[in-house]
């Protein structure tokens, strides 16, 4: 009797924790950087951030400026690809300081010094994300370098 009540217990525990699946919500691109990205009068393919539950996955980000354009550089790029990050992240009720990894592509490996230049300045040193990189041949609008994003934020936000 007592094997089978605790079997009832586990299986009752378990549906309970399927029934509380973490909510998902979609985060649009927004005008200005959608710009960027689709033809007049489309919409992206994509969402620019998704919350399933504590968890924000943001999309990769190039650094185009609101009127689609890149600025000239691998510096000036990868301030704007942190700029469009941050956009997302404030949109979604987080910050550099939730961020918990990042993906970075760049075109021409030997940027690297030049990204990380840059990329550093935007996070506290004691609380930088774990992070990959690689380069990659041919980006989204011929951009130097995409970084992706994932970010924990608490529901208690």
């Amino acid at each position: 009797m007592k094997a089978w009540m605790a079997m009832a217990a586990t299986m009752l525990a378990a549906g309970t924790a399927s029934a509380q699946r973490p909510p998902v919500q979609h985060y649009p691109v927004s005008d200005a950087a959608a710009a960027a990205v689709r033809a007049p009068g489309s919409t992206p393919p994509f969402s620019a951030a998704v919350r399933a539950g504590d968890v924000l996955y943001l999309s990769g980000s190039i650094g185009s400026l609101p009127d689609g354009s890149l600025p000239q550089g691998i510096e000036a790029q990868t301030r704007q690809v942190m700029e469009n990050i941050r956009a997302v992240l404030t949109d979604a009720g987080a910050s550099f300081d939730d961020v918990v990894r990042c993906l970075v592509m760049l075109d021409d490996m030997a940027d690297w010094p030049a990204f990380n230049r840059v990329y550093v300045t935007y996070f506290n040193a004691a609380r930088r994300p774990a992070r990959s990189a690689f380069g990659a041949d041919g980006l989204a609008r011929g951009a130097l370098v995409e970084v992706e994003c994932t970010a924990y934020v608490p529901e208690r936000r």
